[in-house]
Order: structure tokens, then C-alpha cells, then sequence
């Protein structure tokens, strides 16, 4: 069965440095009262940049006739695929430093176009930089470095088609540029889902969930979108790799897992087979409330061994919850939340509660699909989650400092890991500023063996040397996660910023055979140079 595109609706216009949607941005006064909770912030926040002020200049190469309809120069394009969403790319764009903006984009509608494109970028030494929604958080869609005479940015949004759908394998073949509304929107009226939904759900593609093995919105179960992977077509320099579509398979090493991770730098993810789920009709969610911080993660771990896989089970210590608005007593507070397409959940959800009350939890009022949850700690800490970003942009514009990194290890790991960050990168933070930073912590997915926890730090910069004091509490993170044998990223991927941490991580023969693909899927080395492996 095939599936047309749904009408998205009304455009909004996306914002070019910073996170989502311009009109979505917080205003100036909401930016200095957000400054005052920060000691030695600006007094003003910073303006907001505009690309006519940045210096972009002409295309270094000209695409050949047969490609012109393909490649664009337009310089607002140009800079909104310049850089990602993460801090490092905020700052740089609000104090008009961009780095290089590539010289051209191009827009392809097929696998042979992209094939088309690469051979061309090959031939005259261009890197390629495969673009979806934008969103990375880890210097993963920009170029660094000068050993290419150009740049070209390859977005992959005008493949944003659902091609097929097999209703009773419950599976779709998914063109990769699809937004996450838009894939969305194509599966709704069929009664199917793919229940994948990241942060960045709004403003992020099927390719760049696949390239990152991005984490979902669930936090247990199927997690990560590998999860749902039938089969990959990936166009590479060395040709097209098409996977068979099966449902399990003991046939040597996965193709699949070749591509799953590589960011763009070992072959274009142009479409995949999807495992799709029925849309849930059943739902309910409460809130828990806990004295001490380490009763709560005993409380989650019970329930991750538990067969009850809950959709939602996101702890939030006393800092987060008490940012969200899901607490103002001190307490942590324990989010949790079934949904299931055939059967009600009221009872898998009481017997997590029963749970979290054995080990000290206090409260929790159930609320259904069937009621509002607007005055309840679920609500609150829900518009918090989706509103996160745009203040983070928010405290950018008054000079604050603000990370985000999240990990993963095993339980024996995790409140040793928890303190240590908690107390080196506090002190990093205070060294590097002389201001003290907020430290927050939520676990935002769980497991049988393990959890996966996200940091956020803020605190007030050197003005001018954001960037700096960013890198500095970077490090200090970074090796925090290295000596706890923590993954240096849970699901945000591995880009620029992650490089030094994972070339650590990674076990040495894979890093050669890691390198040995790379030469042979891309030797000419344009696919997102600098990305995973030289």
C-alpha cells in the first residue's frame, strides 16, 4: 500500500541560530529575568543575529549544468545549514562567528540524484555534509577544517515520503529526509505509529535518527530507533547498499549496524523498511514524590527489572523537578506513564506506584488519556520538556553558559557517576567563571541493568569566552564519564564534540576496521570529514 504526504499545515518560519521556531523564542525581558536567577550574567542580552551581518561569500565551485537544478546558494539557506543546535553553535552565532558556511546546498529527490551528487563532489574535491532537520547537539552537521576546496550541505528533506506501507507486517518503507510531523502525518490515518519521538521530534528526519541512533521519548523498551530497523538503503561513493527487509536474522555481522551511528561519514541514508506500531488508545500517568534522591533511583530500578515496562519512568532530581515545576519542596520527583493500543494500563501503573511507595515514594494521583494533566507534575514537567531548548537559547543571549550531556552505565555505576559529575564539574564551572554553576540531573531512559542519565549546567560566562568555559566544563565531563566508564552519549550522538571521548572509548581493532570501511565506502574522503573516524 502506498501513502501520499498530509498537509503539514501553516509554516512557521525556523529559526537560523538558534533552537525551533523564531516566533517561539523568548522575548528580552523574559531573557533578563531568566539572567537575574544567574549571578554575573548580562545586564542586556545579547541581539539577535541577523545573517546579513555575517561575511558569506561567493561559492567557491559551480555545480555542472546537469546538477545547477539541484544546488542552491542562497545565503540565508546557506547559514541555516551552517551549524546545528548546540550551545557551542548558539554562541558562535550570536557573537557572528559562525564558522564556515557551506558553499552551497543541494536538495535531492532520489537515489540517483545523491549518487549523482557525491560522484560530482568527488571528482572536484567538495565535502559532504548530509543535512536532515538540523538538530544535532554534537558539531555533527557542520564542517570544520580547510583541506576541501568547498563545502556542500546535502539536505535530504525533499525525500520526505512514506512509499509503502504493509499493514499486516506492520512495517513501512520511509524515505529518509521525513520530518517527524510529517512521517507522522502519513501514518495517522492508517492507525499506525512509529512511535519514535525524540526532543527534537518537530525539527528532526528518519536519515538523522538512523545516522545518530538517536534515543526516543520512551524510556523504556524499545528506546532507541535501532530498534525499529527492518532494512537500510544507504548511497554510498562505492555504490548503493540495500539491505533485505526481515524480521530477524543470524546471517553474519548486520549490515544494518554498519550504518546505524555513522553520522553521514560512510554513505547517505536515503530510505528505510520501519517496524510501525498501533496507535495507543489506552493511557495514564502519575507523579511520585521522594525525600531522598537515592530511595528514588532504588524505586526506578525496581521497575526497569520489572516486567511492567512503563512508557514514561523519568526521575528528576529536587533541581530539575523544582526548574519544570513538578515540585517546590525539595523533593525529586519520579515521572510515570503506560500507554498500550489494546488493553487499559490502569493496572501495570498500580503496580509501579506499589513500587515506588515500598522504597519511600509519596503521592501519586493517576490521571487517564480521559483527563487533563495541565495542573499535575506531569503536565508541568511536559511543557518544560518541549519549552528546554528555547531557554537554554534564552540564557545564551545574557551570556550564560549552558550544557547539556547525557550518558549511560550500568546500576553498580550510577550514584558514584551522579556525585562525581555533581561535584567535579561544579568545580570546574566555578574555576573557569568564578561563578557557581546549577547542576541538574534527570535519568531519561532506564534498563535492567542500567540508566541513562542527563546533566544540565548553567552558569554564568566570561564575556566574550563562552565558548571557552564550554569547552573547558566539557573536558571535565568528559573524563568524569571515561574514568565511571560511562558512555560519553546515550543517544545525542558523537559529531565533533565527542571525538577525543569516543576515539577512548572505542576498542582499537574496531577503530581500524572502522577506518578500512571508511576508505572503501568513501575514498575520497568528502562524507562529513572529521565526523567518527579520519
Amino acid at each position: 500500500m502506498s501513502a501520499t504526504p498530509s498537509d503539514p499545515g501553516p509554516s512557521r518560519s525556523r529559526s537560523w541560530w538558534g533552537w525551533g521556531y523564531a516566533d517561539a523564542h523568548p522575548g528580552d525581558a523574559e531573557c533578563v529575568a531568566m539572567g537575574a536567577l544567574l549571578p554575573g550574567t548580562r545586564p542586556h542580552p545579547l541581539p539577535i543575529p541577523q545573517v546579513a551581518d555575517l561575511a558569506i561569500g561567493r561559492p567557491a565551485v559551480t555545480p555542472p549544468a546537469s546538477l545547477a537544478h539541484l544546488v542552491g546558494a542562497d545565503p540565508d539557506v546557506r547559514a541555516a545549514h551552517a551549524m546545528g543546535k548546540a550551545y557551542r553553535d548558539v554562541i558562535r552565532a550570536l557573537r557572528v562567528r559562525p564558522g564556515r558556511i557551506p558553499d552551497l546546498v543541494a536538495r535531492p529527490t532520489d537515489d540517483q540524484e545523491v549518487a549523482d551528487l557525491l560522484d560530482w563532489a568527488g571528482e572536484q574535491g567538495v565535502a559532504v555534509v548530509p543535512f536532515g532537520g538540523g538538530s544535532s547537539v554534537v558539531g555533527g552537521v557542520e564542517y570544520r577544517g580547510d583541506t576541501h576546496r568547498a563545502v556542500l550541505s546535502l539536505d535530504l528533506t525533499s525525500m520526505d515520503r512514506v512509499l509503502e506501507i504493509d499493514t499486516a507486517g506492520r512495517s513501512a518503507r520511509i524515505q529518509a529526509g521525513a520530518l517527524g510531523p510529517v512521517l507522522e502525518g502519513q501514518l495517522r490515518p492508517h492507525g499506525l505509529t512509529l512511535r519514535h519521538f525524540p526532543q527534537s521530534f518537530e525539527f528532526s528526519t528518519l536519515g538523522g535518527w538512523l545516522a545518530t541512533r538517536a534515543g526516543g521519548h520512551y524510556a523504556t523498551g524499545r528506546t532507541h530507533i535501532d530498534d525499529f530497523v527492518q532494512s537500510m538503503n544507504v548511497v554510498t561513493p562505492a555504490g548503493v547498499s540495500t539491505s533485505w527487509r526481515l524480521p530477524a536474522s543470524g546471517a553474519g555481522p548486520s549490515p544494518d549496524r554498519l550504518f546505524l551511528g555513522s553520522e553521514g561519514a560512510l554513505g547517505v541514508i536515503t530510505e528505510a523498511w520501519m517496524r510501525l506500531q498501533e496507535r495507543p488508545r489506552h493511557k495514564a500517568s502519575t507523579s511520585v514524590a521522594f525525600a531522598e534522591f537515592h530511595e528514588a533511583l532504588d524505586a526506578v530500578r525496581a521497575i526497569a527489572q520489572s516486567d511492567l515496562v512503563p512508557a514514561n519512568c523519568r526521575l528528576l532530581d529536587s533541581g530539575e523537578a523544582l526548574l519544570s515545576g513538578a515540585s517546590h519542596d525539595g523533593s525529586a520527583v519520579l515521572v510515570l506513564g503506560f500507554e498500550s493500543a489494546t488493553a487499559p494500563v490502569d493496572d501495570r501503573l498500580g503496580a509501579a506506584l506499589a513500587m515506588a511507595h515500598a522504597h519511600g515514594g509519596r503521592g501519586g494521583t493517576v490521571t487517564t488519556d480521559r483527563a487533563t494533566t495541565a495542573d499535575s507534575a506531569v503536565g508541568h514537567w511536559r511543557s518544560a520538556f518541549l519549552r528546554m531548548p528555547y531557554l537554554r537559547d534564552g540564557l545564551a543571549r545574557m551570556g550564560a553558559v549552558v550544557e547539556t550531556f547525557e550518558t549511560a552505565a550500568t546500576w553498580d555505576r550510577i550514584p558514584g557517576l551522579i556525585d562525581a559529575v555533581r561535584t567535579e564539574v561544579g568545580a570546574a564551572a566555578v574555576k573557569a567563571t568564578g561563578h557557581p554553576a546549577t547542576i541538574n540531573c534527570r535519568l531519561t531512559h532506564v534498563y535492567p541493568d542500567g540508566a541513562a542519565p542527563y546533566f544540565t549546567v548553567a552558569v554564568a560566562g566570561r564575556p566574550g569566552e563562552e565558548i571557552e568555559v564550554w569547552d573547558d566544563i566539557k573536558a571535565v565531563a568528559g573524563d568524569v564519564l571515561h574514568r565511571h566508564r560511562a558512555t560519553i552519549t546515550h543517544h545525542h550522538a558523537v559529531g565533533r564534540d565527542h571525538r577525543a571521548s569516543y576515539d577512548l572509548q572505542r576498542p582499537e581493532p574496531f577503530a581500524k576496521v572502522l577506518r578500512a570501511a571508511k576508505e572503501a565506502l568513501d575514498p575520497h574522503h568528502i562524507l562529513n570529514p572529521g565526523v567518527l573516524v579520519d
